[in-house]
């Protein structure tokens, strides 16, 4: 029964994915869901025009991220709704929407899609500052997820008394009240790994695979409600999967990856293995770890650049490695990071 817990929520949102899918897909094209004004005129290195798909960025939807989140309210609709309708064994234990373990995530994951949403808008339809992704707005949306760990860190604290982090095979740190700035770094440094959103398939089979990992975690402590929603990210990230093989009909845009991210931290926190996400998380950590090495060291070395082009995934398209190679050996080095982080957390 438990492990129909979680397989069931996985297929329905992959089915719902699936199927809502080709009406999302129209609209996003006929509304012309596209960007306006191409990345090409922030960076204009060489190596970033060598790489860089301008066509494709101003002809993809970029709100793929929708097929996702609606899929996966759909099934917590249909799953919790069943469970009052027809109250049985079967649906109440399939009913994954808890206080204790999934309100926090589900609020988290819901509110970052709908500020992504708004993201994506603006950089469709908004002004022309909006269009090319200024500073400022940047700035805007690093302040949004800010507040956002503002407040999940503060339920944290103040209504569960959860203000430790557990450290792998030594025992749980203490931190108090440090425990709210440090979650909104962690859900910032989350954050940040958006930038992966560059290839075809590149974040999507990323986040399957990370997700996966904390469904198992999950599981094997006994977080079942936990479990199943992840399993749920999970089916619908792989419904966006099956229409975004190259070429990709749409990118997962800011409302997918900002709700993505942002539920992934609180996840961690809820299993008690932040410490642990950047292992499990290998490639995420990777490519923010690369964003801030180029910065750094632009400035350090006077306009040299570490990197061919950053995030990282870019460098090796760079040294002329084809797309689809970068993509499958990030889903390769993503499997064994998930897989040896798990093992960890089991074993802890």
């Amino acid at each position: 029964m438990d492990i129909l817990k979680i397989t069931f929520p996985t297929l329905l949102t992959f089915l719902i994915g699936i199927g809502i899918t080709p009406t999302f897909s129209k609209y996003f094209y006929q509304y012309k869901m596209w960007k306006r004004s191409s990345r090409a005129q922030a960076d204009t290195s060489a190596a970033f025009g060598q790489v860089h798909n301008e066509k494709g960025e101003l002809s993809t939807p970029r709100v793929g991220g929708i097929i996702i989140w609606v899929a996966v309210l759909f099934a917590v609709c249909v799953i919790y709704f069943l469970s009052i309708a027809v109250p049985s064994d079967l649906t109440l234990k399939l009913n994954f929407f808890s206080r204790s373990q999934t309100l926090v995530p589900l609020a988290a994951f819901f509110f970052a899609a709908f500020v992504g949403l708004a993201d994506d808008l603006l950089h469709i339809y908004g002004l022309r500052s909006f269009k090319q992704d200024a500073l400022i707005y940047r700035k805007i949306k690093i302040l949004l997820v800010t507040l956002i760990g503002v407040v999940i860190s503060s339920w944290f604290y103040f209504k569960i008394d959860y203000n430790a982090v557990h450290i792998p095979f030594y025992g749980d740190w203490v931190l108090g009240v440090w425990f709210i700035p440090f979650f909104i770094v962690v859900m910032l440094a989350t954050f940040s790994t958006s930038v992966i959103d560059g290839m075809d398939g590149l974040a999507g089979g990323v986040l399957a695979i990370v997700f996966t990992a904390f469904a198992v975690i999950a599981f094997m402590n006994n977080q079942n409600d936990i479990s199943a929603f992840s399993g749920a990210i999970l089916g619908a990230i792989l419904a966006f999967l099956w229409f975004n093989v190259p070429p990709a009909r749409f990118y997962m845009g800011e409302t997918g990856i900002m709700a993505l991210t942002v539920s992934l931290a609180v996840i961690a926190f809820l299993t008690n293995t932040v410490l642990l996400l950047p292992i499990i998380a290998l490639p995420l950590a990777a490519t923010t770890a690369s964003d801030i090495i180029q910065i750094v060291g632009f400035k350090l070395f006077k306009g040299h650049r570490v990197f061919k082009v950053a995030p990282l995934h870019h460098h090796f398209e760079a040294l002329g490695w084809p797309r689809e190679k970068v993509v499958m050996r990030y889903w390769i080095v993503s499997v064994i990071s998930a897989i040896i982080g798990v093992i960890l957390a089991l074993v802890s």
